[in-house]
């Protein structure tokens, strides 16, 4: 075991034998760039410097380095994945074998060790502002019509904003959106978020 292994991470590594094996090859190869391995967010975090590169997470179907600011990697390759069109900043390189993480190896590293330079350059994601995104029609029905929501609703962090936002819009049926922006009126009112 690599001597830069952090033992309140180990039993991510541990619990997951589905990609076990993968894992353990990526987090061999991730400590080798350097980092320093922490347990954020109940997974395997590496930062350099106190700041956040890189995280291993698991799927169902694959397992993942994901990149906190791989919007801003050059990636010459093409290999890295926006989870859904909402995520901004972090970029995933996928893996769904060891064969594979050995084939990426040396393109993971060099993915990483440019990570690390965004990090010490200071460079910064530009996110877009809950303004930017379209409020669906049933909601912005209800905003218009009670000043209170609307008051609201403003007052809730930006992160929260585009999470209702963001779970109104996905559901395909205008019965569908009428129906969630109704159940969470009271939360919103209340000063909650969509998970709170």
């Amino acid at each position: 075991m690599n001597s830069n292994t952090n033992p309140k991470v180990d039993f991510y590594f541990n619990k997951a034998p589905k990609w076990q094996h993968e894992i353990a090859q990526l987090r061999t190869i991730v400590l080798s760039c350097g980092l320093t391995e922490e347990l954020k967010w109940g997974v395997p975090c590496y930062t350099f410097e106190k700041k956040n590169i890189v995280l291993i997470h698991v799927f169902k179907e694959y397992c993942a380095v994901l990149f906190f600011k791989g919007a801003l990697l050059t990636d010459a390759k093409g290999i890295l994945i926006q989870q859904t069109e909402n995520v901004q900043a972090a970029r995933q390189m996928r893996f769904t074998s060891v064969a594979g993480v050995v084939k990426m190896k040396a393109a993971l590293k060099a993915y990483i060790h440019e990570a690390i330079e965004v990090e010490k350059a200071g460079l910064k994601v530009e996110l877009k502002k809950t303004s930017d995104y379209t409020i669906p029609a049933e909601f912005q029905i209800k905003l218009d019509k009670d000043a209170n929501l609307k008051k609201a609703f403003k007052a809730l962090t930006p992160g929260r904003q585009r999470a209702y936002i963001f779970y109104f819009s996905s559901a395909k049926l205008p019965k569908t959106r009428e129906a969630r922006v109704e159940k969470y009126i009271p939360h919103i009112l209340d000063g909650r978020g969509l998970d709170d």
